[in-house]
């Protein structure tokens, strides 16, 4: 896995990017942090793919809920979803109150191949 450095030489906003093997489909991947969402694409395509929006709730409970919809793309696909709550847990547990912005353009749906996204974008986290 090679990973990018944080750079703001020629794009504005904090990002990453990782390029990557997930169960032998090359996954590129690109985390940005801007003033009030992470945005996180992760392709095996070259393209977008499924969008989804991941926001913690604010509510009187102790136990954190969260919000995950699909913007855009396949709506019938629950480990779709499952990502974008795993990495809305995982910003909301270091503190951070930003929503997440998540693109997944795969060739592989499989827990497998979301599980590597998750651990790919958690372990170079910009949070």
């Amino acid at each position: 896995m090679s990973v990018g450095n944080l750079s703001n030489d020629r794009f504005p906003v904090p990002h990453k990017k990782l390029s990557l093997d997930i169960k032998g489909n090359n996954t590129d991947v690109v985390i940005c942090s801007y003033d009030d969402h992470f945005l996180v694409m992760a392709t095996q395509v070259g393209t977008m793919g499924t969008i989804l929006h991941a926001r913690k709730e604010e509510g009187v409970s102790i136990h954190p809920t969260f919000n995950v919809s699909v913007i855009f793309g396949k709506r019938d696909e629950p480990m779709l979803e499952a990502c974008a709550r795993q990495l809305i847990e995982n910003i909301s547990s270091s503190g951070s109150s930003k929503s997440l912005v998540l693109s997944l353009g795969l060739k592989d749906h499989s827990v497998e191949t979301l599980k590597g996204i998750v651990s790919a974008v958690t372990g170079s986290r910009l949070w």
